[in-house]
């Protein structure tokens, strides 16, 4: 059994430190194809939030809602929303370094799979 620690504050990113530490204990194993599978949507994830965390980033600047009095009164709370400590693009940043984890994770767990696998093999005699 593994934990998954919540980077704080509730309802956050889970951090995949936890899961790391697992498949280095040896706690689970992946075979090849799942492994492959699951290594290219992390990859994915991350060329996403990669692509698009610099159009993110430009969230200091006064977002175009409009000039009604609403949106004048929405701006300063919508930037808070995306850059303060908890809030979007703070844990974007967390998710995406969460990545590197669950990636060598899985890495791991593909690797104890093969090591598995040919110990059990291993055992077996042809007849």
């Amino acid at each position: 059994m593994f934990l998954m620690l919540d980077a704080g504050g509730g309802g956050g990113v889970p951090s995949m430190s936890g899961l790391k530490e697992a498949a280095l204990a040896g706690a689970f194993t992946v075979n090849e194809t799942g492994g492959k599978a699951m290594l290219a949507a992390i990859r994915d994830m991350a060329a996403w939030v990669d692509d698009n965390m610099a159009d993110l980033n430009t969230t200091h600047r006064a977002l175009p809602l409009g000039r009604s009095n609403g949106a004048n009164l929405m701006k300063p709370y919508m930037q808070q929303v995306f850059t303060d400590d908890q809030g979007f693009v703070t844990r974007l940043k967390e998710f995406r370094a969460s990545l590197v984890d669950a990636e060598a994770a899985i890495t791991e767990a593909m690797r104890q799979y093969g090591t598995t696998e040919s110990d059990i093999t291993g055992t077996f005699r042809a007849v």
